[in-house]
């Protein structure tokens, strides 16, 4: 059911590093075994900010998907796609623009810092203006529910939900509205009616968010009504009209703890990255010249690991036990810095092996990752679609 759909998406930048593993992928890989998961490339968005000079998006596109398959994103479990090959984002971000204040817009926090951390590019365009829109189409054309994001990106959820609301008041008000909802509640049966009529009573009389809860998980759990019933029954439950629109959740997802390899956050920009297609010896050889604790200028000198930027990685990478031998041996000066990062250098290929080997297939055979992505194209062309068409019908939009 599309209420419990989960949506998430990324900008084409081309290969992976073991921050998006560890902050997204994983992630990703634990939500498709749980929910109807949609996962896309939002080549759209690149162009928010890369407009003048798109670069090779193609080529990014193909290099970020196979790194999504090799991090373990099953298209058996969830549809992979590509934004730009499904033309009704487009089509749904221009209706919602007709309706959506301007100053929603400018009020979104990421609008002014990213003009004021991008002065080097002109950022003065409707489409940078417009891109929280377009995210927010992204979600709503597929009615998900769920949207893993991290804390900064919350603000970007609720200004979907409000966009969600506001189509729903405007639009959702069809002709007999109350009659069809009433008409669906009594094909639920008796006993079933008599508590959604006493959920609602509960939830406009008292506010009571619990009976609302209640009454959506017993429509969830209703098999034999329309999806035009649904949609009713689910805005007359919260007093409103026809919701055509679902109202997403954010998904609190954790930051990625990946540190790079200079002990900043991992990330292109810093040059400081492990992709997940490295191959094992340059692993080896990236982690052997990582900085250590300045005070370690001799094998004998003792250190201190918490000024040391390769134990950020055993924090993540080592069991307790090993973790206790990289302190004692360090502020000891009982095991050398190359001695101390060995076992992170086996971790981390060990971590890779499996991501490389996956890849190796896409590689070799490229019309594998493209079928993917055209089957998964063409599953949410089909979701989008239904959506579509309700929406096109809320607004008059219907002809012949």
């Amino acid at each position: 059911m599309y209420e419990t759909r989960v949506l998430s998406g990324m900008r084409p930048t081309g290969s992976l590093h073991l921050g998006h593993y560890h902050g997204v992928l994983k992630n990703w890989v634990r939500l498709q075994a749980e929910y109807p998961c949609l996962f896309f490339v939002a080549d759209w968005h690149a162009l928010t900010t890369d407009y003048a000079s798109p670069g090779d998006i193609p080529k990014n596109t193909w290099d970020m998907v196979i790194d999504w398959l090799a991090a373990g994103v099953d298209p058996n479990q969830a549809i992979l796609f590509i934004q730009s090959q499904v033309v009704e984002h487009a089509e749904l971000h221009l209706l919602l623009s007709m309706m959506s204040p301007l100053g929603w817009l400018e009020r979104v926090p990421t609008y002014k810092d990213q003009q004021e951390k991008l002065t080097d590019k002109d950022l003065s365009t409707y489409g940078f203006l417009g891109y929280p829109l377009l995210q927010s189409a992204d979600i709503l054309i597929y009615r998900a529910k769920y949207v893993p994001v991290g804390e900064d990106q919350v603000p970007h959820v609720e200004f979907t939900r409000e966009v969600a609301r506001r189509f729903n008041h405007l639009y959702g008000r069809e002709p007999g509205f109350e009659d069809k909802a009433k008409a669906a509640v009594k094909k639920m049966g008796t006993k079933k009616a008599k508590l959604r009529h006493e959920l609602r009573t509960k939830f406009l009389e008292q506010g009571d968010a619990a009976a609302l809860a209640r009454g959506q998980a017993v429509l969830h759990e209703q098999q034999n009504i329309s999806r035009g019933d649904r949609e009713r029954l689910y805005g007359w439950l919260e007093g409103g009209g026809k919701k055509i629109l679902v109202e997403p959740d954010a998904l609190l997802t954790e930051a990625s703890r990946m540190p790079g390899l200079d002990g900043q956050k991992m990330s292109k920009s810093y040059g400081n990255t492990i992709s997940l297609r490295e191959d094992p010896e340059s692993v080896s050889k990236k982690i052997k010249v990582m900085p250590t604790d300045p005070a370690r200028v001799k094998r004998s000198d003792p250190g201190n690991p918490e000024k040391c930027p390769v134990w950020e990685l055993h924090k993540i990478y080592s069991d307790d036990e090993r973790k206790k031998w990289v302190q004692k041996g360090c502020t000891t000066a009982s095991i050398g810095c190359l001695e101390c990062k060995q076992p992170v250098i086996e971790a981390i290929n060990a971590e890779l092996a499996p991501m490389r080997e996956r890849a190796q297939v896409y590689l070799d055979d490229p019309t594998l990752v493209k079928n993917i992505a055209a089957d998964g194209c063409e599953k949410a062309k089909r979701l989008a679609a239904e959506t579509m068409r309700d929406v096109r019908e809320a607004m008059g939009l219907i002809y012949g």
